[in-house]
């Protein structure tokens, strides 16, 4: 391709609406255009590094037995209706109706489309396994559109559902899968780590994140230093902590209460009475499912996670009371309160079971409790794992290790899930004795456009991308110095020829532009390798390598050069 004929309107400076490297560098590479708030036009040279990283998949998920297939992007509220995700999936769906005021919506994920063609279809147990996957565009309507492709409404995806007629055959299927995604990201060239993760809203009772490791990532993961286990905050294990010396005194003093006037947080009680954050009970008052409220109960220094939350509780929607709500059941603002004779069920996380010498609201404006005594003072209705796991917690599967923090950015999940939806929607099949058997299903989700940005998040520099090999929109840019110059222009034209009938996939910049500006281009679009054709290098009878990545400029004979560059690639993308 060249340059010259080619759609590639780069820019100097950064969109003022971008917040993230990959959002600045796309829109800059000339590689995306906004339409409207995550929703973007993708242009000639992001369209070459998505087919490419479909390509990947595509292979990938054939070698693994998976066959593709194409599903709509709208569908009947019927089906969502049976799989009682149309009440709950909440606003990220959009809803609509046809001009028979029939109701549908589009499409942010398949699971009831693609239950409902298979139990169409399947009827008996010599019919399945299977592994149906597509590429397609989705839509959510996300409440906070941002960081371009990261979190965007309207993206492709990669997503695939397996059918089964036990448990076992369908783990046997999530662990293909599992090694399949390895793979595929592996030959994306990328850095990632398999973590546990929450199933969401796609349901199932097992499920592993596939995080792309990026400072930028929106995504916290902990994994330990010692052993495999790795896990999303929001889903990570916290091991029972053993109670410290200090909490385990003999006796306890008396409970005392202290005048803290206008001391409400953690930070202001503690400096106010020298404590340290660790030794204070923090109170959050929750409303579940039933608008019922409840005290939930954590350390002073640790976050509570409201996934587990939810599970403990066994609700579906879990959130903070707001300061109307507390004052109506408790007649005090946030700041105050505690678990000491607090008319409300109470749920504690494990670490405040048995701790003593603690300090907490008093339920009373401007006092607080110290020497607080748990097992004296208070007794919550339960203790479970409610906090967020940090760095430095000790690991929950080893005995060895601890937990270090991450950043990262989701890429893919894969999931079990079992009946949920196969119960739900009456997909069954006859077994060997002719029996009427729910299927067991799997769920692999890759996110295809966001994979192009988390690729740039964690491969760039000060001076643009700088793409893998295997998911670059061309190997090599030809770059000569002045392309209107004769001798130079056949030098070029005559490498673009022989690459080309090597198989190499070739950008010649054949623009009537300054060095300076080529050369800043050619940084910032990231092709992996620029072959440079300036005079100087033809007076000894030369052209200029330089790797993207690395910087380093090399000089080969002209000679040799469609050759070592054919050679160079090829070993590029077998690595």
């Amino acid at each position: 391709m060249r340059w010259s004929n080619s759609f590639i309107p780069t820019l100097k400076e950064d969109p003022a609406d971008a917040e993230v490297v990959s959002h600045k560098l796309l829109v800059r590479a000339g590689m995306i255009r906004q339409v409207s708030r995550g929703i973007y036009d993708y242009l000639p040279l992001a369209l070459r590094v998505i087919r490419r990283i479909e390509a990947i998949v595509r292979e990938e998920m054939n070698r693994a037995g998976a066959q593709e297939i194409l599903l709509p992007i709208a569908s009947p509220a019927e089906l969502w209706q049976e799989s009682g995700r149309w009440e709950v999936y909440g606003k990220e769906l959009v809803r609509f109706k046809d001009r028979h005021e029939r109701d549908f919506c589009l499409g942010p994920t398949h699971e009831e489309v693609v239950t409902d063609l298979v139990r169409r279809v399947v009827r008996s147990y010599r019919e399945i396994p299977l592994n149906l996957y597509q590429i397609q565009t989705k839509f959510r309507d996300e409440v906070r559109p941002r960081f371009g492709l990261m979190r965007g409404r309207e993206f492709i995806m990669k997503d695939a559902y397996s059918f089964h007629a036990d448990i076992e055959d369908c783990r046997r299927e999530y662990d293909n899968m599992f090694q399949t995604y390895k793979r595929i990201f592996t030959r994306c060239g990328l850095k990632f780590r398999p973590v546990e993760a929450d199933t969401g809203a796609i349901g199932g009772t097992l499920s592993h994140e596939f995080q792309v490791l990026a400072d930028a990532g929106e995504d916290a993961i902990v994994s330990c230093n010692r052993c495999e286990y790795a896990a999303n905050v929001t889903k990570a294990e916290v091991k029972t902590e053993r109670l410290s010396a200090r909490n385990l005194k003999e006796s306890s003093p008396p409970l005392k209460k202290v005048a803290t006037p206008g001391k409400k947080s953690v930070a202001e009680v503690a400096e106010f009475l020298s404590l340290p954050p660790d030794r204070f009970i923090k109170t959050l008052i929750y409303k579940i499912d039933q608008g019922e409220l409840v005290a939930v109960l954590v350390r002073g220094d640790h976050e509570l996670n409201e996934l587990k939350l939810q599970a403990a509780l066994d609700c579906q929607e879990a959130t903070l009371a707001g300061e109307a709500e507390l004052e109506k059941a408790t007649r005090l603002a946030p700041g105050f309160l505690g678990p000491i004779g607090l008319k409300l069920r109470v749920v504690a996380d494990r670490a405040i079971q048995g701790l003593r010498g603690a300090a907490t609201g008093a339920n009373e404006a401007n006092y607080h409790y110290v020497e607080v005594d748990q097992e004296r003072d208070f007794t919550p209705s339960a203790f479970a794992d409610l906090r967020l796991a940090v760095a430095g917690d000790p690991c929950p599967r080893c005995d060895q290790g601890s937990l270090e923090s991450y950043r990262g950015i989701e890429v893919g999940q894969v999931f079990y899930l079992g009946k949920k939806y196969s119960e739900q929607m009456g997909a069954t099949y006859l077994d060997a004795e002719g029996r009427e058997q729910p299927i067991e299903m799997g769920c692999y989700g890759i996110g295809i456009s966001r994979l192009l940005a988390a690729a740039i998040e964690q491969n760039h520099d000060a001076n643009g991308i700088l793409w893998p090999m295997a998911i670059a929109p061309f190997h090599a840019l030809l770059l000569p110095i002045n392309y209107q110059e004769k001798k130079l222009r056949e030098v070029a034209d005559g490498l673009y020829d022989d690459l080309s009938k090597r198989g190499l996939e070739l950008l010649l910049d054949d623009r009537d532009e300054r060095p300076g500006v080529k050369f800043k281009d050619a940084d910032l679009v990231g092709i992996p390798l620029r072959v440079t054709v300036g005079a100087k290098g033809l007076e000894k009878g030369c052209v200029e390598l330089r790797w993207r990545r690395e910087g380093k400029t090399v000089e080969i004979p002209l000679g040799e050069a469609a050759a070592q560059i054919h050679a160079l690639v090829t070993e590029a993308l077998r690595s």
